[in-house]
C-alpha cells in the first residue's frame, strides 16, 4: 500500500519508505510515451550512450549532437534540450552558448547539469555567466553543484557531492532553501540529487527519499536522469515541477527494481547497470 504522505514543513513534502509504482509517475511517463518528445542532448562523452538510451526507454527520442554548425536545427527540432558540461573543452564551450542562444530564441527548455562546478574554478565562473545570459527551465545536479551556483562555496574535488554537502536530516531545511533561493534567482526548477531529494520551484519544495546507494556507484546515474528529466519535463510542460519530481522518482523507483534484482542474480554493478535501463523501459 502506498505510505502514508509525510509534510515536514509547509512547503516540503514527500512519501517515504518502498512502495509501488505511483499511479502519478506513470501518468507522467505515458504522456512521455504518447508524445514521444525529440530531446537534443549535449552531454558528456563518459555517458552519451547511457543517456541516449535511459531516453529512448522512457519513450522519448534522443540526439546526440554537439557541433555548433548543425546547433540551430536541431534545438529547433527537439521539444527540450540536455545542456551536461562534463566533458568541456574550447570547442563545446561555443556549443554550450550557441545551444542555450537557439534555445532561448526557438522557446525550447533547457535542463542544464552543471557538472563539476565548484571543483574547477573555470568551468564553475563559465555556468555562472552563462546562467546570467540565458534562461534555464531545471537545473539537475548535486547539493555540491548547486551550493556552488549559490555562491555558498563547495567542498567537492570532482563530480560527486563531497559528504559535507550532502541532504540529511539536520541539513534538510538548509539545503532546500538553498536550492529555493537558486531557483528563485534563476526563475527556473533546481532539482539536487543525493540520498534524499530536492526538487524546488523557489515556492513550492517536494523531495524523495527513494532510490538506493548503488545508483552512486554507477557513472552516469545523474547524466541519465537529467535526460529523462527533460523527456518528462518536454511532454508535461504545463506541470513542470510535478514532472521534474516526477522523473526523479521514477529514476529511483527504478534503481530500486534493479537492485532487487542485480541482489537475487548474486551480481554486481553491471549487472545493475543493465537492470536500471531495463526497469526504465518496462513500466
Amino acid at each position: 500500500m502506498p505510505a502514508e504522505e509525510v509534510v515536514l514543513n509547509p512547503f516540503l513534502h514527500w512519501r517515504s519508505g518502498r512502495e509501488s509504482m505511483d499511479c502519478n509517475i506513470l501518468e507522467f511517463l505515458k504522456r512521455v510515451r504518447k508524445e514521444r518528445p525529440l530531446i537534443h542532448c549535449i552531454t558528456n562523452n563518459v555517458t552519451v550512450n547511457d543517456v541516449a538510451n535511459v531516453i529512448l526507454a522512457c519513450g522519448a527520442s534522443p540526439v546526440m549532437a554537439a557541433d555548433i554548425r548543425e546547433m540551430d536545427d536541431f534545438v529547433g527540432k527537439s521539444q527540450a534540450v540536455v545542456l551536461n558540461i562534463g566533458t568541456i573543452s574550447a570547442e563545446l564551450e561555443g556549443s554550450f552558448e550557441a545551444c542555450l542562444k537557439s534555445a532561448q530564441s526557438h522557446g525550447k527548455p533547457v535542463v542544464l547539469d552543471p557538472v563539476g562546478v565548484g571543483a574547477a574554478k573555470y568551468r564553475t565562473n563559465m555556468i555562472l555567466a552563462l546562467l546570467e545570459r540565458y534562461p534555464v527551465a531545471v537545473i539537475r545536479g548535486n547539493a555540491s553543484e548547486i551550493r556552488a551556483i549559490a555562491g555558498e562555496g563547495s567542498s567537492t574535488s570532482g563530480v560527486d557531492a563531497a559528504d559535507c554537502d550532502a541532504v540529511t536530516a539536520e541539513t534538510l531545511d538548509a539545503r532546500s532553501a538553498m536550492a529555493a533561493a537558486v531557483a528563485k534567482r534563476y526563475g527556473c526548477i533546481v532539482a539536487m540529487s543525493g540520498a534524499w531529494d530536492i526538487v524546488t520551484d523557489g515556492g513550492e519544495s517536494l523531495l524523495c527519499r527513494k532510490g538506493v546507494p548503488m545508483m552512486s556507484q554507477v557513472t552516469g546515474t545523474g547524466c541519465m536522469l537529467t535526460g529523462m528529466t527533460a523527456a518528462f519535463l518536454a511532454a508535461n510542460r504545463t506541470r513542470a515541477l510535478k514532472a521534474v519530481h516526477a522523473a526523479t522518482e521514477y529514476m529511483c523507483l527504478c534503481g530500486e527494481e534493479a537492485f532487487d534484482g542485480t541482489r537475487e542474480a548474486g551480481a554486481g554493478l553491471g549487472t545493475f547497470r543493465r537492470l536500471l535501463i531495463d526497469r526504465i523501459s518496462m513500466h
